[in-house]
């Protein structure tokens, strides 16, 4: 690769990328002369495949989705478990055969592709089905669209790890990162300003999340990687079973599962908060825009800072967090009681406080792992932990049974004391950064 052409230097800038005369620290030569264009790839990519994930957002977007369409509320409360389980227990079982492909971009782009192609189905799904029938196809479409989101997880940080010099990767990855925030914003925006008829946003926004994961792909092809290793494969879900006795023997390990296992109510929760709001008036049907606002704020607002708390005590982290979502959910049900929750901005307010909670248990969780365990222990208890939270997510799906039986508030209520159950659990964790 020669100079830096003219008009690409001020993005190349905007990176700190200096193309010519620069040495790589960990990447191969050959690697380092196309890192510029690489680079740029990169950022293409994963911002349009960011933007596409909050445009595809089960928790808000699918959830309103198939409430406007009239779906059951066992298929709502499905939207979320085969998202996070679809896309976290495939792993386990594909990373030992993903490593022995020499070039993973093209694992990576295909998965991209197929993400793309999934939400174009939704999108046709919300325009042309309804009830039961809306339901299924939405729920088929998500589960390939999560299936190929965890092979794509898979391969990309190795294919960063050989395309991207280590002193910029973080740079590359945060870049994508807050131009997928803008493109989410400025969504969320158009919602709430009902500049368009919203279920024509909706779907509009499905297609769109369509093209950019599929452009997203085709892009991510002309990244110049070099063959990489492709011995030494695992797989995750094998080790997992082989260090099972752990769950007896790692005290912490087992307090550290429980407190993340009662923490998904984070995660699995709004879909219920949208449908009891849409229960109590039009309300969580205008507020849809807000509610993405909401979430994408608290996540803009909020990771920084609990990130810095996470490297200080990722055990007292993990308990606010849960009583902050406590407090979210607790609110909720006051609401409900006393019809207050289809007020346009009251959900809007709830959801911003608990997504702000998810966020502290996204990386209080991820931060007390790796510090919790040590190099030797580190991939017994990641894989132990991940496919226990995994078995756990598909059981999600049983909170929409309850609430088909029950109710909204049986749901709900019993998420607030999972959240308090957390933190109280959460109390016998070890401060494992005094241990760091």
């Amino acid at each position: 690769m020669g100079a830096t052409p003219d008009w690409l230097k001020p993005a190349m800038q905007a990176i700190n990328i200096d193309d010519e005369g620069r040495a790589c620290k960990d990447i191969p030569e050959a690697a380092c002369r196309q890192e510029g264009g690489n680079v740029l790839r990169h950022v293409a990519s994963l911002s349009l495949s960011k933007s596409a994930d909050g445009l595809v957002d089960p928790k808000l977007v699918l959830s309103w989705l198939l409430t406007t369409l009239g779906a059951p509320a066992l298929f709502i409360g499905m939207l979320v478990p085969i998202r996070e389980a679809g896309a976290l227990l495939p792993q386990l079982f594909t990373a030992g055969f993903l490593r022995s492909i020499p070039q993973r971009k093209w694992v990576w782009s295909v998965g991209a592709a197929c993400q793309g192609l999934s939400a174009i189905a939704i999108a046709l799904s919300g325009l042309f089905l309804e009830g039961r029938a809306a339901g299924l196809a939405v729920l088929g479409a998500l589960a390939v669209l999560a299936l190929a989101r965890s092979v794509c997880s898979v391969c990309y940080k190795d294919v960063l790890g050989k395309t991207v010099d280590k002193s910029k990767r973080g740079q590359t990855t945060g870049l994508a990162g807050s131009l997928s925030a803008v493109v989410v914003i400025i969504y969320a925006l158009l919602l709430s300003f009902g500049l368009l008829e919203r279920m024509t946003l909706v779907i509009s926004g499905l297609f769109l999340a369509g093209a950019a994961w599929l452009l997203g792909s085709l892009i991510f092809t002309g990244l110049k990687e070099e063959p990489g290793a492709t011995e030494g494969g695992k797989n995750a879900f094998n080790e997992a079973m082989k260090n099972v006795s752990l769950l007896g023997t790692e005290a912490q390990l087992r307090r550290f599962i429980i407190v993340r296992a009662l923490l998904t109510a984070t995660a699995l929760a709004p879909p219920f908060m949208v449908s009891a709001a849409s229960q109590q008036g039009q309300g969580a049907f205008e507020a849809l825009g807000f509610l993405v606002l909401a979430s994408a704020s608290a996540s803009l607002i909020s990771s920084y800072v609990w990130g810095w708390l996470s490297d200080r005590s990722s055990r007292k982290v993990l308990i606010f967090s849960g009583l902050v979502a406590a407090v979210a959910l607790v609110i909720t049900l006051v609401l409900m009681e006393i019809d207050g929750l289809g007020n346009l901005f009251a959900l809007p307010l709830i959801l911003f406080i608990l997504m702000i909670a998810y966020q502290g248990v996204r990386l209080g969780r991820s931060t007390h792992l790796v510090d919790m365990a040590d190099k030797e222990t580190r991939a017994a208890f990641t894989a132990l932990s991940n496919t226990v939270i995994g078995i756990i997510l598909l059981f999600g799906g049983l909170f929409g049974v309850l609430a088909e039986t029950l109710g909204l508030v049986w749901v709900l209520g019993l998420m607030a004391v999972m959240c308090v159950l957390a933190a109280f659990i959460g109390l016998g964790l070890d401060e494992v950064q005094e241990n760091a």
